[in-house]
């Protein structure tokens, strides 16, 4: 809807300028070229898959994605952010103990899983690069978790 307005706006200015004489041609032209720039950005911003959209879209993430919807979480993390998820793959969820994933599934278990969830997000946009360089992190669920480097590796925690 956003997009559509800015583009009428564009018309209008485009129709205005030729009707114009320079001075006003040129503040037009300056409209123009600022509405321009606020319809790019909006066209970006709504091309932009988000997080969720990202790990629903990688077979290695399916696990995640069934834990994110069934803790109601699918919403905050598609809302604004940035944020950056340090996001366990299927692989890693497998080496759970037999049943915990299960029992978290449950909705009367909705309250832990968003907790151990939200312990995996952080506030921000954070690269690999980023992350090599940083010590801890915190969490938006209150809580940090240590960030080292072993042989090569960046290990969250123990992870």
């Amino acid at each position: 809807m956003k997009i559509l307005k800015l583009l009428s706006i564009a018309v209008v200015s485009a129709i205005f300028l030729s009707a114009c004489g320079e001075k006003k041609k040129e503040k037009a032209e300056e409209i123009m070229e600022e509405a321009t720039e606020v319809v790019e950005e909006a066209v970006e911003e709504a091309t932009t898959p988000n997080i969720v959209e990202v790990a629903a879209g990688n077979e290695a993430f399916s696990t995640l994605v069934t834990a994110v919807t069934a803790a109601d979480l699918a919403g905050t993390l598609s809302g604004e952010g940035p944020f950056t998820v340090f996001a366990p793959t299927d692989e890693a969820f497998a080496k759970l103990p037999q049943g915990t994933l299960d029992d978290l599934l449950r909705p009367e278990n909705k309250a832990k899983l968003q907790s151990i969830l939200t312990y995996h997000v952080v506030a921000g946009k954070y690269m690999a690069k980023d992350v090599v360089a940083m010590s801890s992190a915190k969490t938006v669920n209150g809580e940090s978790f240590r960030i080292s480097k072993r042989s090569g590796n960046v290990m969250v925690d123990n992870a």
